[in-house]
């Protein structure tokens, strides 16, 4: 009995290990929903969808799989070629045979060195250009969404899906699958040749691999939870730091920067308790995995030297010193993937993790997308009606009740009333920003829902107060980077809405740098520039949402004769809060909480002594007022 007593005391130490790790997964899975466990994708679908990216690359797998075999010889022959060495030096010592033997190893070592180095530049490459496929279906489908849906979801967040989470997922093509594949095949050829050479010895090496299973299960649960953590950190930052960062003027305006900083300092911090969380994970994790490797080795040289002292067999194997140095060799072949798997199993979790939230967008349907049997509208008149439309941004709270409008063919239209009236509502239901919920609109006698939505926008320019302008140059502002147009439409463009008074000026004209949002151009230009992209493409159809609003008046002056020309051009609508800038539309339709309380020409609704007479006398007075203090 106490020849076993070594091997007793391994076993205790492990079955104490184990069921402490067991009761603190019971513990943890009690909890599971308090301790962030809120899977939604299982890691087979997850799995299953990213190999959807990989197939179209087959044939690089296979080649780097046949590589991998080539470069997997050296790690199952290494061992036998060092045993065999160590035999010839033990008995019949010949000084040829250990030339022969140290070529033989030296030829497998290169080999397998050239395999993986190609095995690596394929894999790269591959797996770079399914990264790349898998970022332009996340941006493309991120493009596809609503204003409603992209409303909801902050900007830092979907920057993180497009960026940190597709590099992290490239992890999982560049390496973690070919890696994962290698050490399979690495663990079983070296199982193979373990029972070649002893089966007592192999088995008692096998008795180790449910310990393995079980530590990888167990701390595949806290992995999972602590990178989840780390991500929805990540993200949180991203967000806060895009939000902060575009409005850092306003912050220095109030003097906020240390209030701001506290709280980014708090974001940190749970950041920095995430990324902790993952160094305690696998901070038990790598040296329970070595802890097996090092007893596996106590039980190898305990039972492999008995035998050899004693002269023991096994199924007519004897245990000789090759053996040992074979097995101790072999034994750490076996457990070095095992325990790389720690290092892969951490990046594979984070990649997960980083999957599971871009399928999350990838998930999101539109809410607004074509019938099936939506059409493509190649030429618009222009003539619009709104039929007992009826709209609500949020549940029970109606934005438009019962609107009913017509505007015929080149009609000039403006809608008038108080903020909240519905009159931008409106705007952006006729070009399917938002699906309304009762009623129908038609362009040209065809209901909206029945042409596909990017056939309907491309007849329409809209005109906004917030104009964005990209950074880049005027060239590709104006042009959105569209190559058709020549410098001389974009030049026409400028001058039929007088931005070539602008543009001349420039240094470098149409190349002149615009930087991020256009900071370095005043208000009024940028609306210049936003007019003279709408005109490039020469709509049907031109929307002006308070287009004239916070600009000085020397640029009002040419945006007005840019405006007088424009309502030659086709159907015009406008929302302006200056009554001044729609005296001459052919209709003005007042609105108040989402219902038309009257419409008609300027001088009819001035007879009416309704809504609008009042809201014109009002600006009429103000106008007057701020005229005689200017005079003073």
């Amino acid at each position: 009995m106490r020849e076993y007593f070594p091997l007793l005391v391994i076993g205790a130490i492990l079955g104490t290990v184990s069921a402490v790790l067991l009761t603190a997964f019971a513990l943890v899975k009690d909890k599971k929903e308090s301790m962030g466990f809120d899977r939604k994708i299982k890691d087979s679908e997850i799995i299953r969808r990213l190999l959807r990216y990989a197939k179209p690359y087959w044939r690089n797998f296979v080649l780097v799989g046949f590589l991998m075999l080539i470069s997997i010889a050296y790690e199952i022959l290494s061992p036998l070629i060092i045993s065999h060495i160590e035999e010839l030096v033990r008995l019949d010592f010949e000084l040829k045979s250990l030339y022969i033997a140290v070529g033989i190893y030296a030829s497998v070592l290169v080999v397998s060195l050239l395999s993986t180095y190609f095995q690596s530049i394929v894999l790269q490459k591959t797996g770079q250009k399914i990264v790349s496929g898998l970022r332009e279906d996340v941006f493309t489908h991120i493009e596809s969404l609503s204003h409603e849906q992209l409303n909801s979801i902050p900007v830092g967040k979907l920057v993180t899906r497009v960026t940190n989470d597709t590099n992290a997922i490239s992890i999982t093509f560049t390496s973690i699958i070919v890696d994962l594949a290698k050490n399979m095949v690495v663990v079983a050829g070296v199982l193979i040749a373990m029972f070649c050479l002893n089966y007592l010895l192999a088995l008692m090496i096998l008795c180790f691999v449910p310990f393995i299973v079980l530590f990888t299960i167990i701390f595949r649960k806290f992995t999972r939870r602590a990178f989840r953590r780390e991500k929805d950190c990540t993200t949180d930052i991203n967000t806060y730091l895009s939000e902060h960062l575009s409005g850092m003027k306003i912050i220095q305006i109030f003097s906020k920067e240390q209030n701001k900083v506290d709280v980014f300092n708090g974001k940190n911090r749970k950041l920095f308790k995430a990324a902790q969380e993952i160094i305690y994970v696998f901070g038990i994790f790598r040296p329970l995995i070595y802890l097996l490797f090092a007893l596996a080795n106590l039980c190898l040289f305990y039972v492999a030297s008995k035998g050899y002292i004693e002269g023991a067999e096994f199924l007519g194997q004897a245990i000789g010193s090759g053996t040992i140095v074979a097995f101790h060799m072999y034994t750490s072949k076996f457990f070095n993937p095992i325990q790389s798997l720690a290092e892969q199993f951490h990046r594979l979790q984070s990649s997960f993790a980083s999957a599971e939230k871009i399928f999350t967008v990838l998930d999101m349907e539109p809410s607004v997308v074509d019938d099936p049997d939506a059409i493509e509208l190649d030429e618009v008149k222009g003539e619009i009606e709104f039929r007992n439309v009826w709209f609500q941004y949020v549940p029970d709270t109606w934005v438009l009740k019962d609107v009913s409008f017509k505007i015929d063919a080149g009609q000039t239209v403006a809608f008038v009333g108080a903020t909240g009236s519905g009159k931008t509502t409106i705007l952006s239901l006729l070009c399917r920003n938002y699906d309304i919920q009762k009623g129908e609109i038609l362009i040209d006698g065809i209901s909206i829902n029945k042409i596909k939505i990017s056939s309907l926008r491309k007849h329409f320019g809209q005109m906004l107060q917030d104009v964005f302008i990209f950074s880049g140059t005027i060239r590709s502002n104006i042009t959105l980077r569209d190559e058709e147009y020549t410098d001389e439409e974009i030049m026409n463009a400028c001058r039929y809405v007088n931005a070539d008074k602008l543009i001349d000026k420039l240094p470098k004209g149409l190349d002149e740098e615009v930087r991020e949002r256009g900071n370095n151009f005043s208000a009024g230009q940028r609306q210049l520039l936003s007019f003279a992209r709408t005109m490039i493409r020469k709509p049907e159809v031109m929307i002006l949402d308070e287009a004239t609003a916070n600009i000085d008046t020397e640029t009002e002056q040419l945006i007005q004769d840019s405006l007088e020309k424009m309502m030659s051009q086709g159907t015009m609508l406008i929302v302006a809060h200056r009554l001044s800038t729609i005296q001459h539309s052919d209709n003005i339709i007042v609105l108040a909480d989402g219902e038309i309380l009257e419409q008609g020409t300027h001088n009819e609704l001035l007879k009416n002594k309704g809504k609008y007479h009042s809201l014109y006398m009002l600006q009429y007075e103000k106008q007057r007022l701020e005229s005689g203090e200017s005079a003073q």
